[in-house]
């Protein structure tokens, strides 16, 4: 068929590990998320948030990649693989949220330093439960085995 865009069999188009690596990532986070909206330490507003959904995978970035001592919007984003406009966006919704705060770069007088706030702080320690909580759950799912083998096989493919 002359200008045919027809590939043959299209399955190789959703079973390969891309595919599914996108897939665990989702039901992960989506999990993660789902344990924050009932954990007793999460403040009640930001329960509430996770609750109805308003809080997605994204905003998890600045939970994943803020350092604990802050950092600049430009060196956050980088970290999270983030342009600075889309990591601009979402440090403006927590700062709303109550979960971070902008002030004077100590050693930048034209930076903004971005930190968490205690309501921030207390997020992320359930975010830590949470992650432990959904890892446990994967474990229990697949194995002890097959979670070790996926763990150590992608953080040898990440190179990281």
């Amino acid at each position: 068929m002359e200008g045919s865009t027809q590939t043959g069999d299209a399955g190789w188009r959703q079973n390969h590990i891309g595919h599914w690596l996108r897939l665990a990532l989702e039901r992960f986070d989506a999990r993660v998320l789902e344990i924050m909206a009932h954990h007793p330490a999460v403040p009640l507003g930001l329960s509430n948030l996770a609750a109805r959904d308003q809080v997605s995978a994204a905003h998890t970035h600045i939970t994943r990649h803020l350092p604990d001592e802050g950092a600049r919007l430009t060196d956050l984003a980088a970290r999270a693989g983030m342009t600075k406009q889309a990591m601009a966006t979402l440090v403006t919704q927590c700062e709303a949220w109550g979960m971070v705060q902008r002030t004077a770069h100590p050693g930048d007088a034209r930076a903004r330093q971005i930190s968490f706030t205690a309501t921030g702080l207390a997020w992320l320690h359930a975010y830590r439960d949470a992650v432990a909580q959904a890892q446990e759950e994967m474990r229990a799912a697949v194995g002890t085995e097959v979670t070790t083998v996926i763990t150590l096989g992608l953080e040898a493919y990440s190179g990281r």
